[in-house]
């Protein structure tokens, strides 16, 4: 398969592990003259105008003016210089209208210290590409560790309120030792398909007349494998067969990391079972090009490109019908 084109892949940083836990070393990085901060506020990046374009990265100096940063993380090194990741309070933003009931966060926020920045949900901000690919990965990065500083301050071997430690890649306990890591959740997403059908639904919250890849998180003890058997049961009572991997991606909402899977279905009928989708159905071929081209006779249509969902349905769809490559062989003899 490829390299992941979706949404919030592609990170070019450097990550600098090795130097997580050298305290010289990062008092150069922080130092540096070049050195640069993406700042979060209420889980949105805050951005700056740089020209006629959107910009994540402040100049760290400018960063840290913003307001007393919560947590501070040390994100990695591109070819200009360190770049770290700081978490505001939530009260250091205000938000100007009261939130929609759409998939995505489209209010206006204000940041008093400095209202002509701008703040942006990160879905939103890769839906309508507003930010290119890296930048979006390191957003998604910086989004993901800050949500875990965020809310996982305690221990949770004694209760004792943790302090960070590893340049923001870990936590320690200060009573009992306890070490404890950023989490994320492994998820898988398959395409499930039958010949020239695929297998998409739609759960509660999606936009309306969406649909999509089936998806769910893998348990404890559970392969990859064996987890999209079991959700695909779950969900649509449909009998998976042959599991092939296609590709990953990093899902900041919050941390999760979805792992891409084409499924050879056994079974044909759908029984809808633990009540996470409201409706579930088979496709053909033309009709789930028709939803990519959101031209369907419907108005159904497939998720949008950041997705690995997306991903999934478009490599089905580019490749070649067994029925016309028989008869171009039968032409060709």
């Amino acid at each position: 398969m490829p390299d992941p084109v979706q949404g919030f892949a592609g990170n070019p940083l450097d990550r600098l592990s090795q130097l997580r836990e050298d305290a010289q070393a990062l008092a150069r990085l922080a130092a540096d003259p070049a050195a640069r901060a993406v700042v979060f506020v209420q889980s949105m990046p805050i951005l700056r105008m740089e020209g006629e374009d959107l910009s994540a990265r402040h100049p760290l100096a400018q960063a840290r003016g913003l307001g007393a940063a919560t947590t501070e993380v040390l994100l990695g090194r591109d070819d200009k210089g360190p770049v770290f990741a700081l978490l505001l309070p939530d009260d250091a933003a205000q938000a100007q209208e009261p939130a929609g009931s759409g998939a995505l966060d489209l209010r206006k926020w204000l940041l008093p210290k400095d209202p002509g920045l701008q703040i942006h949900d990160l879905r939103t901000l890769a839906v309508k590409k507003r930010l290119g690919r890296p930048e979006l990965a390191v957003l998604a990065q910086a989004k993901s560790v800050l949500h875990y500083h965020a809310t996982h301050g305690f221990c949770a071997r004694c209760g004792v309120a943790t302090i960070v430690a590893a340049a923001g890649w870990r936590r320690d306990c200060p009573a009992c030792g306890a070490r404890h890591f950023p989490r994320t959740d492994p998820v898988a997403i398959m395409l499930v398909v039958d010949g020239e059908n695929c297998l998409l639904g739609r759960a509660r919250h999606f936009p309306e007349k969406m649909y999509s890849c089936l998806a769910g998180f893998v348990e404890s003890g559970e392969a990859l494998e064996e987890a999209v058997r079991r959700e695909v049961m779950e969900e649509a009572g449909v009998l998976i067969g042959e599991v092939t991997y296609a590709a990953s991606q990093p899902w900041p909402f919050p941390a999760s990391l979805m792992f891409g899977f084409r499924a050879q279905a056994l079974s044909r009928e759908i029984r809808l079972g633990d009540d996470e989708l409201e409706d579930c159905r088979w496709f053909s071929r033309a009709e789930a090009r028709a939803m990519v081209e959101e031209q369907h006779a419907e108005g159904f249509f497939a998720p949008p490109k950041i997705s690995i969902a997306r991903q999934l349905l478009e490599q089905w769809l580019a490749e070649e019908v067994p029925s016309v490559v028989q008869t171009r062989a039968q032409k060709s003899a």
